[in-house]
């Protein structure tokens, strides 16, 4: 687990720009999603194609948010990533012919296709069986075409949502801002993300608490959902 947060000097930009650190008073429980992305084991499990070593310390907080926003009364979503092969390569050449070297495409490809067990949620983590599995195509599942989550999103009444998963700055940060672009309250779980090194974690945490949402720990999120009273 990333042991960096936001610095001082960011929440102090925060502070002189709209009088507060943290945007959100309370999320109703039934309005409120933990939207966990990506923690399947091409990216959780040793010496995958897309390992991200950190994500392997964030299971039990993950585990832990989860089971305290069931009790509440908030949903659970899991979004997991997969990519089909069609004629001409996959529906993301644009991704695997640019971004991942030759000698990793045919592995990666591989553990992404649908089917996969590697397009499964991670074995540690707590499933329950009224959780959404989701899967997604393109980094943010929230854009036209990746998945359905926005349809789910809104056919529950969801207004608020906590992103969790990896990695922080890639697609847990896409999804978190297209979900802030589509007007839904957002909150990055910052002990409940992972990225490949603290600084990359840290840097799309500030740029997030900035301009798109709120940036809170696991134990900080349990507490805002379903929090009674104005706490500005």
């Amino acid at each position: 687990m990333h042991s960096v947060s936001v610095r001082q000097e960011i929440i102090d930009r925060v502070l002189a720009r709209r009088g507060r650190h943290h945007i959100f008073d309370s999320f109703a429980p039934n309005e409120t999603a933990l939207v966990v992305i990506d923690m399947q084991p091409t990216f959780v499990a040793p010496d995958s194609p897309a390992e991200v070593p950190a994500s392997r310390g964030i299971v039990d907080n993950i585990n832990t948010l989860a089971g305290a926003l069931r009790k509440k009364g908030a949903t659970v979503i899991w979004v997991t990533h997969a990519n089909s092969r069609v004629s001409g390569g996959t529906d993301w050449n644009g991704f695997f012919d640019r971004f991942v070297a030759e000698e990793l495409r045919d592995k990666t490809i591989e553990s992404l296709a649908p089917g996969s067990p590697d397009t499964l949620v991670w074995d540690d983590l707590t499933v329950d069986p009224d959780d959404i599995h989701l899967f997604k195509n393109r980094y943010s599942a929230l854009i036209p075409g990746s998945s359905s989550l926005e349809r789910v999103l809104r056919g529950r009444g969801i207004k608020g949502i906590l992103i969790a998963g990896t990695k922080t700055n890639v697609c847990c940060e896409a999804t978190g801002r297209d979900a802030m672009m589509l007007d839904f309250d957002t909150v990055m779980v910052s002990d409940c993300l992972a990225a490949l090194s603290d600084e990359e974690h840290r840097a799309s945490l500030e740029t997030f608490i900035q301009q798109f949402g709120d940036v809170l720990t696991h134990l900080e999120a349990i507490e805002l959902v379903g929090r009674q009273g104005n706490t500005a």
